[in-house]
């Protein structure tokens, strides 16, 4: 397999406890990044906080956010792939008949809305359905998301990666929640983090024990150990010595 790309998950990935980033993990990111390989944030937060990550960081500045919904490409550049509307009908109905729904504190969102996990999702996509709205509802393990039933993270990454020329099997995809399970059956290789559950390390090609950032680190080491092909001796070197 020719790797050319990584789309990386940040909560429960690249994080430690809960929200912290996990410093190591971007040590490596960056290592990659600097031998050529494109490493993008795909999150079910804002694109534009992935952005900024990025931007930080020095890695892609192509961001996939709100679960595949906006692509961010500068401060004041967004690539909208859905009608927030639909997601906003689809909370209108589910507040008034679905008791604790409300919202959770985001930074804005484009074409999501985005709910505290505090009520049943199937008695939620129940209604949604008999109302014949075109949304659906999906757990990061950090909120619920109502996102358009076209969208998910494998439809942004799609799109990110053809304006970089690379293919979606020429990516490894590395996350923990439901939200990834799209990006593992469309790139080309993928990982899942140790503390994913049962399901969705079934459907990436393999998974680590290492839970969240240190999750990341080993899933890292294992494209190093397994896959490696065109880094420079100096980020080689640096990788190797990170275990």
């Amino acid at each position: 397999m020719e790797v050319r790309a990584f789309a990386i998950d940040i909560d429960g990935t690249l994080t430690e406890n809960g929200s912290k980033v996990h410093l190591q993990s971007l040590s490596l990111l960056r290592a990659l990044e600097r031998s050529g390989y494109r490493v993008l944030f795909v999150t079910g937060r804002s694109s534009i906080e992935a952005y900024i990550l990025a931007m930080f960081l020095g890695t892609t500045r192509v961001a996939i956010g709100e679960n595949g919904g906006v692509i961010t490409t500068s401060p004041t550049e967004h690539l909208l792939l859905a009608d927030k509307g639909y997601s906003e009908r689809a909370y209108e109905l589910l507040k008034s008949r679905v008791a604790d729904v409300r919202l959770k504190p985001v930074f804005p969102r484009m074409t999501e809305v985005v709910l505290e996990r505090t009520f049943s999702i199937d008695e939620a996509m129940g209604m949604i359905r008999r109302e014949g709205l075109p949304v659906v509802i999906v757990d990061s393990m950090y909120a619920y998301h109502i996102n358009h039933e076209r969208i998910n993270k494998a439809v942004g990454l799609k799109v990110a990666l053809d304006s970089l020329g690379i293919k979606p099997e020429q990516c490894i995809a590395i996350g923990d929640s439901a939200t990834d399970i799209p990006l593992f059956q469309s790139c080309g290789y993928s990982i899942a983090i140790g503390n994913a559950d049962d399901h969705v390390k079934s459907m990436a090609k393999t998974s680590v024990k290492g839970r969240d950032g240190n999750g990341l680190v080993e899933a890292l080491q294992h494209f190093i150990d397994n896959m490696l092909d065109g880094m420079d001796s100096d980020d080689d070197d640096y990788i190797g010595n990170s275990k």
